[in-house]
Formats: C-alpha cells, structure tokens, sequence
C-alpha cells in the first residue's frame, strides 16, 4: 500500500481545542480516497461479486443439458447469484489490514497519534469509514450481481425473486458478511502491525485453518468447522447449507462478529499500551 501518496491531514480541532470524532472521520475518509490502492481494491472487489457469479452461470447454463436430473433438481441459483463474494473477500480483506498496516510501514501513524493523542478514535474513525464504504458497495453488488444471474438461468426456469424464502437474507447477508470481514481484517492488522504478517495471519485464519481441520478425523473435523471464522461468517450468506452439522444464519453470523470484536478489542489495548 503506497502510504506515501497519501495526503497527511491532523484531524481538525473544535473551537474547544478537542479533537472531535467526526472531524478524525473525516481525515481517515480523506487518507482513504487518496491512496489509489483503495479505488483498485474496491473495484476489484465489485468486480468479482458481479462477473463472478455471471461467468460461472453463464457456464453452467451452457453445461445445464450435462447436468443429471440430480444436479438439476438441487440447482440453486440464490447462492449463485452472490457466489462472487468467495473472491471479493480477498481484496477486502487484505485491503483491511493494509488501511492500518501501511501507516506504521511509512511510519505515518505517528503524524496520526500526535493530531489525536488518545489513538483509539483513530481506530473507530479507520473502522467507521471503511465499514461503511464496503457495506454500500458490497450491497449494490450483491444485488446486481443476484439479478444478473437470475435473468441469465431464466432460459432453464430456475431462477429465484427476492421474495423466495431466503433470497434477501442471503442478498444482505453477502454484504454483512464482506463487511464484518474488513473489520476483522483491520483489527488483525492493528494487531500485528505488518503488511506481510497482517495478511498472512489474515489468510491462515480464514483459508488456511479450515484445510487443517479436513485432515482431522471426520468427528473432530465436523465439531469444529461449524465454528470456525470463515464456515460461521458464510452461514448469513448461504441459502442451502451442505449436509453435515452446521450453525444457523444469524448464530453464525453473531459468532463471526464476535471474532471481529476480539481482533479489534485486542488491537485497542494494543494502541493504548504500545508505542507506535
């Protein structure tokens, strides 16, 4: 993340001297939109929402006088149609941990610290901005991209409204789940402080470890993905769950949050009690 093409502002002050919360807001928006990396992950995070998911039903319809009666029957083009978000979590992700992380690479945190002594509202103004930027985005995207899908599986009459029994949760819940993810990744990144440790503890969290746990004898391996970051924070996202035990939507999702609230609890007492 080039840092250094951003444009430094100390937070403005109140007429009372105080360093308001809105105003560190409004500095974290501007250091956002500067760094040309956020418009290029952001876009490729649209991106992959959207033409993910019509590339891949543009080929299973092309595939569909293949399919068995089977896979016909259990088609579901609800998950389809926000299937792009198995790759836009990867650049929101490691977006997240590099908002924070190229910071204390330039070493530009410390021009942040001094405009705002107490540090923490730096950290709320950097979650605030960049959770509201991901859930606008990643909404408007699941909605294309889930309308884009169902008009293309049309032509086989397995497409699905808003209005079918999970559609929009799972239409909300893409969203939701991108952008308790970016919080995640951010207080993972306040954490460790380093582009490279940020985004690999990042990956080993939610891609890595649920590969370990499949090595794992089948009962262990079963207790624990329900559990797991990636497998609890999908549940809000899925209308059709595979067979196996498994949390429901907003359990997972509570879970998920709950991961989220402990990487960033532990980034503030990290902010508070180490040097920047």
């Amino acid at each position: 993340m080039s840092t250094a093409a951003a444009i430094q502002r100390p937070a403005h002050r109140s007429a009372g001297g105080r360093v308001t919360q809105a105003n560190v807001m409004r500095s974290e928006w501007t250091k956002l939109w500067t760094l040309r990396s956020t418009r290029w992950s952001l876009a490729a995070a649209v991106i992959a929402m959207v033409l993910l998911a019509i590339l891949v039903a543009v080929v299973q319809m092309n595939r569909w006088p293949h399919f068995s009666a089977h896979e016909r029957a259990s088609y579901d083009s609800i998950d389809n149609g926000v299937g792009g978000y198995h790759l836009a979590q990867l650049a929101i992700g490691v977006l997240g941990v590099m908002i924070i992380t190229g910071e204390y690479t330039t070493g530009m945190i410390r021009s942040s610290f001094m405009a705002v002594p107490r540090r923490l509202p730096v950290l709320w103004a950097k979650l605030g901005v960049f959770s509201a930027v991901t859930f606008v985005l990643m909404l408007l995207s699941s909605f294309v991209a889930f309308f884009a899908v169902q008009a293309i599986v049309a032509q086989h009459h397995v497409q699905h409204s808003l209005g079918d029994p999970h559609a929009l949760r799972a239409v909300i819940g893409t969203a939701l789940f991108l952008t308790v993810l970016g919080v995640l990744a951010i207080g993972i990144g306040a954490l460790i402080r380093n582009t490279a440790g940020g985004i690999a503890l990042f990956v080993f969290l939610l891609f890595v470890l649920p590969g370990i746990t499949h090595i794992l004898p089948s009962s262990v391996s079963e207790a624990i993905n329900p559990y797991l970051p990636l497998s609890a924070g999908f549940a809000v996202a899925t209308s059709k769950f595979d067979p196996g035990p498994h949390l429901s939507p907003w359990g997972g999702f509570a879970l998920f949050c709950g991961y989220a609230a402990i990487a960033v609890a532990a980034a503030a007492i990290g902010l508070l009690r180490r040097d920047a």
